[in-house]
């Protein structure tokens, strides 16, 4: 019984949120007090939106270097992460001559939301976002031969990453930022369909929580998400919904299938969870850089240092390190 009245607050409370334009998309955030001006948005930042289909508008932003640009890099984040939390990324690799772009993920960041509350990560799948990252490099970013293109996808990022280079995107490069790829699950095909009929795989996981301040939040690299959050209310996450973990596994299987037809040149760089995709990949190396790291962009000097170097010299198609 106490289930049943569970279930239903949960229902009537997606309801709710979806009737108060929790949906929508959230454009120009504000900048916790006090942020360090690395970790604000390099000089030129905008903002764009992208939508296909019916998926939710998607954010994405954009800054170019001082002078001609030496290459693009689009950053694909991973789980929970907002374009804000890579901004002191940006500012490294426009520095280093590189137009930059970051697309927050659908259901997540600055991006539109399929159901309410707004801080549930859910989506139905994954193909949102690889059909964004197709439509933004193709109608949006247009490489040229000059202006080479490298994706750099962070964890769970790396799956939209595969996929989108998988059906062909054209890309020059791919850097596999501490990929994170689901262990292969029992198929329950009939069980999953229940739920989506019955609108159970919107609903949050046992144990979920809704977002809440960290108190132990600083204006520091490792709690950037945190302090972003906490001044920008739309743009706060929490865990995921059994819909989205679902997605993951679908599209990590679907993910790892394909890799073999991956003809770019591909470097991975920090800790790998679940499946590596690497060893099947035709042309992937492994570097040491922040090899044990979840969040390579977010560690400490001189780790993060190592594996930024690493990145941009990927990026602009010069020698890698000896470790790498």
């Amino acid at each position: 019984m106490f289930r049943a009245l569970r279930l239903a607050a949960v229902l009537m409370m997606l309801a709710a949120c979806e009737r108060s334009g929790a949906r929508d998309p959230f454009f120009e955030s504000r900048a916790p007090p006090g942020l360090a001006s690395r970790f604000l948005a390099p000089e030129g930042w905008a903002w764009g939106a992208i939508r296909v289909g019916e998926s939710p508008v998607q954010r994405y932003g954009v800054a170019s270097p001082p002078g001609v640009p030496r290459g693009d890099v689009l950053i694909v984040p991973g789980y929970g992460e907002t374009a804000e939390v890579w901004f002191e990324t940006a500012n490294d690799l426009t520095d280093a001559g590189l137009t930059v772009w970051v697309l927050d993920r659908a259901g997540q960041g600055g991006s539109g939301r399929f159901v309410g509350p707004r801080d549930l990560g859910h989506a139905p799948g994954f193909e949102p976002d690889v059909a964004a990252l197709e439509a933004l490099v193709t109608h949006v970013i247009r490489p040229a031969a000059d202006r080479p293109l490298t994706i750099l996808a962070h964890a769970d990022g790396a799956a939209v990453a595969l996929l989108a280079a998988e059906r062909g995107l054209p890309l020059d490069r791919l850097a596999l930022s501490a990929p994170r790829l689901a262990a292969p699950q029992a198929r329950r095909a009939g069980f999953a369909a229940v739920e989506r009929t019955l609108g159970l795989d919107r609903t949050p996981p046992v144990g979920w929580k809704p977002w809440r301040r960290d108190p132990s939040a600083a204006k520091s690299r490792t709690h950037l998400a945190a302090a972003w959050q906490l001044a920008n209310p739309d743009l706060r996450m929490s865990g995921p919904s059994r819909g989205w973990e679902r997605a993951f596994a679908t599209a990590s299987a679907a993910a790892l299938k394909g890799v073999a037809s991956v003809r770019a040149p591909v470097l991975e760089l920090g800790r790998t969870s679940g499946q590596d995709p690497c060893p099947r990949l035709p042309r992937c190396r492994k570097s040491a850089a922040a090899a044990h790291e979840a969040a390579p962009h977010l560690a400490d000097e001189p780790v993060r240092r190592e594996w930024l170097a690493e990145t941009v010299r990927f990026a602009l198609d010069q020698p890698l390190s000896a470790g790498g």
